[in-house]
């Protein structure tokens, strides 16, 4: 059960009051769990005493696991069942035992208060590709460069061909070239040369990764010249693609098209919307709101650096040396506030149509989400903790509230495209029949046509 303690602002705190019968639930759960997991010799599996058990975890283990268990599971609970949106939170817990009610407190920060403008009225323009047969053909055309076989010539290089060089000097090395996609001053360097030739290139000044290279000369040789042979575009093409005709190929490929297309429609749509969705709202944003979230994607950065064993000293020296660290960090700053802005908005308008899910929705996608990065779901909670199962609820409300919204445009779109389009049919009917039509006449110039 929660209990709202004060909410002043945007600060907030409540109290958590979570039954004995749940503690000792989750007491037999972890208890269960390391009986399962844990051998001991000498005990058949799941036998072994608690005492031992303990004994071979540590002291204070299955405490701090039933600690967690708890707070993964009724922290978020809490939130929902006040309806309280929180930014962040610090968890201040009190003594567990078993047998015994466990309380906790939270202490947070919810999102400022948000006007959004009128969503309803907003007319989306954003539309799918059109799929023509000029952009088939050309998809096709991809494809049978894609599936060129290269065939060996005794001529001079040409700028379609693949040429096989061997750079010259210390470090040397043999390398093919495919002339139709490379840089110029290679391309220049090479068409008209033949295979023995020795050829200077000439690399213009460049920056490469860290590094700035000056301009320098590479002298390689010609080793052998391939020219391009495309496949015609027929059955047996579609066939070495594993299709059964042309058509067919044809076919599926537009189809294909065509799904991609609306993709790329719907996420230009999503876009729009959201970003007139953002401009129309009214909002206070805290600096410290935003500060938070820049410091967040920082880490982010960091850690992803980190992987790639890159230190973040290192590359912000870099960035210094450059002179592209304040530039750096001024976009942090505003990709921060962008985000943060997206944030409000959608979780008002979540708000607004009064999005919920179910514990079975959120359940079932927990264990989808688990199950993709191959973990179970106790396992995933235990990843995300609290805070983190907190606003994974909070994104897919909002998730469901963009979709809610971008069909209830769409339906209104439709809606209105389907009265136009029933009174452009009346029209052309009366207009077929003779019947008069002075009243589609004067709409029609006070319209302008």
């Amino acid at each position: 059960m929660a209990e709202l303690i004060s909410k002043e602002g945007n600060k907030v705190s409540f109290r958590v009051a979570v039954p004995a019968a749940e503690v000792n639930r989750a007491y037999d759960q972890v208890w269960a769990g390391l009986a399962r997991d844990v051998r001991v010799p000498g005990f058949r599996p799941g036998k072994a005493p608690r005492k031992v058990l303990e004994s071979r975890v540590g002291k204070g283990y299955v405490e701090n696991e039933v600690r967690d268990r708890l707070l993964q599971v009724h922290y978020p609970q809490a939130a929902r069942e006040l309806k309280l949106s929180l930014v962040d939170a610090r968890i201040e817990p009190e003594p567990l035992v078993s047998g015994q009610p466990f309380s906790f407190t939270v202490r947070g920060e919810t999102y400022p208060e948000v006007t959004l403008g009128d969503w309803r009225a907003v007319q989306l323009t954003a539309t799918a590709p059109e799929i023509t047969d000029e952009v088939l053909n050309r998809t096709l055309s991809d494809l049978q460069e894609r599936n060129a076989t290269f065939q060996t010539v005794e001529r001079p290089i040409e700028a379609t061909d693949q040429v096989t060089i061997e750079e010259l000097g210390e470090e040397g090395g043999s390398y093919p070239v495919y002339l139709d996609v490379a840089e110029p001053h290679v391309r220049d360097a090479l068409i008209g040369k033949n295979v023995g030739d020795e050829v200077e290139i000439t690399v213009p000044a460049h920056q490469h990764g860290d590094h700035e290279h000056p301009e320098h000369t590479v002298r390689v040789r010609v080793q052998s010249v391939q020219t391009k042979q495309l496949q015609p575009l027929d059955d047996e093409f579609a066939r070495s693609l594993n299709f059964e005709s042309l058509d067919r190929l044809r076919t599926d490929l537009r189809a294909e098209l065509e799904r991609r297309a609306r993709q790329e429609g719907d996420a230009a749509r999503r876009e729009e919307f959201v970003n007139a969705l953002v401009e129309g709202m009214q909002v206070e944003i805290p600096q410290a709101l935003i500060d938070r979230r820049r410091e967040a994607m920082l880490e982010e950065i960091q850690d992803d650096l980190g992987r790639q064993g890159v230190k973040w000293s290192e590359y912000e020296n870099f960035m210094r040396e450059q002179g592209k660290l304040d530039e750096f960090l001024s976009d942090l700053a505003k990709n921060a506030e962008s985000r943060v802005k997206r944030d409000l908005a959608l979780e008002k308008l979540a708000e607004d149509l009064g999005v919920q899910l179910s514990d079975a929705e959120f359940s079932n996608t927990m264990n989808a989400l688990a199950q993709a990065n191959g973990l179970t779901p106790q396992q995933l909670q235990r990843q995300l903790g609290p805070n983190g199962i907190n606003a994974y609820y909070i994104s897919l409300t909002r998730e469901k509230a963009l979709q809610q919204a971008l069909a209830t445009l769409n339906g209104q779109q439709v809606a209105g495209r389907q009265e136009a389009g029933a009174e452009q049919t009346a029209q052309a009917a009366e207009q077929e029949s003779g019947q008069p039509q002075a009243e589609g006449e004067q709409a029609a110039e006070q319209r302008g046509e």
